[in-house]
């Protein structure tokens, strides 16, 4: 059997990019085809693989400024022929045979025009120009993401919650299987330090600007590992205990989830990794009740949530957190996480496949 994968693009490694390396390992001999790839910026797992790139990798600025052409990707994407799908932009409008099974692994629907649209195009995000076009876009591309969802075979959602926005925006169903982590990556240590940690890329929808303004108040140590669009706006605002770090390999990352006091995860989430990597070393999460956390963090077992989306709450759930911190113990934090390490995902996946597979046969 020959399994093509599709991608949106390939930037670096994050949470999307992480399932694909886990897709990967399982199908070696499969093909990616993504609308642009910069080199060395994945994996090596990744990176081993054939990757057939879409007319937008050679665009002037494409690697900094791809976001910008989000009104050409839907007529790029429609180049390819292939059969599983990763989504959270356009990489389920892939051409796909009539012979072929077409599986759409869901990390969210487009969120740029649907409920994040706001946070990405609103009255203070970018300038007045780059504004009006995207509104001019987004009926065009609000069609096109619902007629290209008609086209996949089976949806896989990372989590309910994803699942959920599946059922609102294309009104379709689907399978939850979990996004995986590999726990072999991660680990406990005695050592503790006194600081918190975030791990994000800087989007506006993350809210790292309330973990920052959160530990101005507190006065603590927060150290962030990232980089992204509001980068400068975040430094601008930072405080004296506020560290930016960029982003780091993830023997790096690894120590420093070890040794931080709790994570930080301000943001409403489509699923999350990060937050099941800091369980992994067993350090509890500090987070928004709400979105795919609902799903990943147990309060006051594996983490501390606040309610409301403001710096204020987020500085009181830390002050929170303290008054209970010797409460949290690590090895069972690291025992919820292993419900999500990819050896299980593997294990549903294949099941997942063995049953469509079967059914394709006997049409």
């Amino acid at each position: 059997m020959k399994i093509a994968f599709v991608h949106d693009w390939l930037t670096g490694m994050r949470g999307g990019e992480r399932v694909l390396e886990v897709f990967c390992e399982m199908y070696p001999a499969a093909d990616i085809y993504t609308l642009f790839h910069i080199e060395r910026s994945v994996s090596p797992s990744i990176e081993s693989h054939r990757i057939y790139t879409s007319f937008l990798q050679k665009a002037p600025g494409i690697k900094k400024y791809y976001r910008y052409y989000l009104p050409l990707m839907p007529i790029a994407i429609r180049q390819f022929d292939l059969v599983i799908s990763f989504n959270h932009c356009v990489a389920k409008g892939a051409r796909v045979s009539k012979k072929s099974v077409h599986v759409c692994y869901c990390f969210t629907p487009m969120r740029y025009v649907w409920e994040l649209r706001d946070q990405y195009f609103g009255i203070n995000r970018g300038n007045f120009f780059l504004r009006e076009v995207a509104q001019c876009f987004f009926p065009f591309l609000r069609n096109w993401d619902v007629s290209a969802a008609k086209r996949v075979d089976y949806f896989i959602a990372t989590c309910r919650n994803v699942q959920g926005r599946i059922k609102r925006c294309y009104s379709r169903e689907s399978e939850v299987i979990y996004s995986p982590i590999d726990m072999q990556r991660f680990s406990l240590s005695a050592q503790r330090d006194d600081y918190y940690l975030v791990v994000s890329a800087f989007a506006p929808y993350k809210r790292i600007d309330l973990a920052i303004k959160a530990f101005n108040l507190l006065g603590k140590s927060l150290k962030i590992v990232g980089c992204g669009q509001d980068e400068k706006l975040l430094k601008k605002i930072a405080g004296p205990t506020i560290e930016f770090l960029d982003w780091q390999p993830d023997n790096a990352v690894v120590e420093l989830y070890k040794r931080c006091r709790a994570f930080i995860f301000p943001g409403e989430e489509d699923f999350g990794l990060t937050p099941l990597e800091a369980q992994a070393c067993g350090r509890p999460v500090i987070a928004y009740a709400k979105g795919g956390a609902l799903e990943t963090v147990i309060d006051n077992e594996t983490g501390i949530f606040f309610d409301t989306q403001t710096h204020q709450a987020l500085a009181d759930a830390v002050l929170r957190f303290e008054s209970k911190e010797n409460g949290f113990i690590p090895e069972k934090l690291r025992l919820h996480a292993q419900a999500f390490d990819k050896n299980k995902f593997q294990a549903k996946v294949k099941v997942f496949f063995d049953k469509i597979l079967n059914n394709a046969e006997k049409v």
